[in-house]
């Protein structure tokens, strides 16, 4: 064999051997050694990634041995947390960390992660901003002109038990020279998940609508959700609760409502490959007259434009006034192409 072979195959051994020591290895009580790579321990499962067999799920109760290559973070049962490299001997786990080393047993680990990474518990609980913004513009001249602008804000903040969110929009339409559309709104909703599927909310609703002949009106509510359906994918949740509802008119031969009454609410997403479906319905009717009612309808199809931030959203949306104010028509519907941009 000649020198130039001999130097191959010599690094050929030494990179073999440098991936093998560089592995992390798994054993379990019935004698197996799975050696791979330790991704985290969570839920009483270990995570391993192994070249042979991809992602293995091995049930932490199984596990009698843990040596990991490379320092992990990794959380007691008792609430200490020490980054360290993972050994196993005689039936106890010893992490040795820079702070000094903790001898412990596989069954004590709540968790591990990479090391110098943040808790997933703690990540978990933590709350997100995302935020929304959208603008339509729509044109047309000859016959008739007209021109419509609306533009659209959302702020969430979002945990794993709560979400509150505020909003605002405004809509205006100008068709021949006259307003055909001059509406505002800006509201916040808060909600809390206090026993699984159940919640408790709390809204507020304000703006005005001048074609409408509303100078201000103010919807405000509180009561209790349920989720029909909770899954990653989709959510069909149900609100029932009581509303305070404020409704002042310019012309004076219409009646302003001040009533309180019942807030009912219905929403629905679903998730898809690559778009979502997004429908919303309130229903508010006063206690003094369940004739006297407003129910606001939208729904919308939503998909990616350019780049996941922004996205294309088509849809409908409905307001109706069951007593509106003089020589104004009890439904409106409108039907929207809005460019939507996200970002956190």
């Amino acid at each position: 064999m000649n020198h130039q072979k001999l130097l191959t195959l010599s690094v050929i051994a030494v990179l073999t051997a440098y991936g093998v020591a560089r592995a992390d290895v798994v054993e379990t009580k019935n004698g197996a050694r799975i050696v791979g790579h330790v991704t985290k321990i969570d839920g009483g499962s270990v995570l391993v990634d192994t070249d042979f067999a991809g992602s293995l799920k091995i049930k932490q109760s199984e596990v009698t041995a843990i040596t990991t290559d490379a320092p992990v973070a990794v959380r007691l049962a008792s609430g200490t947390r020490i980054d360290g490299k993972v050994s196993s001997a005689a039936g106890s786990l010893q992490v040795v960390g820079a702070d000094g080393t903790i001898t412990t047993t596989v069954d004590k680990v709540a968790a591990s992660w990479p090391a110098g990474g943040k808790d997933p518990a703690v990540v978990a609980l933590q709350r997100d901003w995302a935020y929304e913004t959208a603008v339509d513009i729509s044109g047309k001249s000859g016959n008739k002109s007209q021109l419509g602008t609306a533009a659209h804000f959302r702020a969430t903040l979002e945990g794993p038990h709560d979400k509150l969110a505020f909003y605002s929009a405004y809509d205006r339409q100008v068709t021949d020279g006259q307003k055909s559309a001059d509406q505002f709104k800006a509201g916040v909703d808060y909600q809390r998940n206090y026993s699984g599927s159940n919640s408790w909310y709390l809204r507020d609703e304000g703006g005005f609508d001048r074609i409408k002949d509303i100078q201000f009106y103010d919807v405000a509510a509180a009561g209790f959700g349920y989720d029909f359906i909770k899954a990653p994918k989709q959510t069909v949740t149900g609100r029932l609760g009581f509303s305070f509802r404020n409704e002042n008119y310019k012309n004076p031969l219409t009646t302003d409502v001040n009533a309180a009454g019942l807030d009912l609410g219905f929403s629905h997403s679903l998730q898809l490959t690559d778009a979502s479906i997004i429908n919303r319905l309130t229903f508010v009717p006063s206690f003094n007259d369940f004739a006297n009612f407003r129910a606001m309808h939208e729904s919308f199809y939503e998909m990616p434009f350019v780049s996941p931030s922004w996205k294309l959203r088509i849809g409908v949306s409905n307001d109706f006034n069951s007593k509106p104010g003089k020589g104004v028509e009890k439904l409106d519907t409108a039907y929207f192409t809005r460019l939507v941009l996200n970002w956190r």
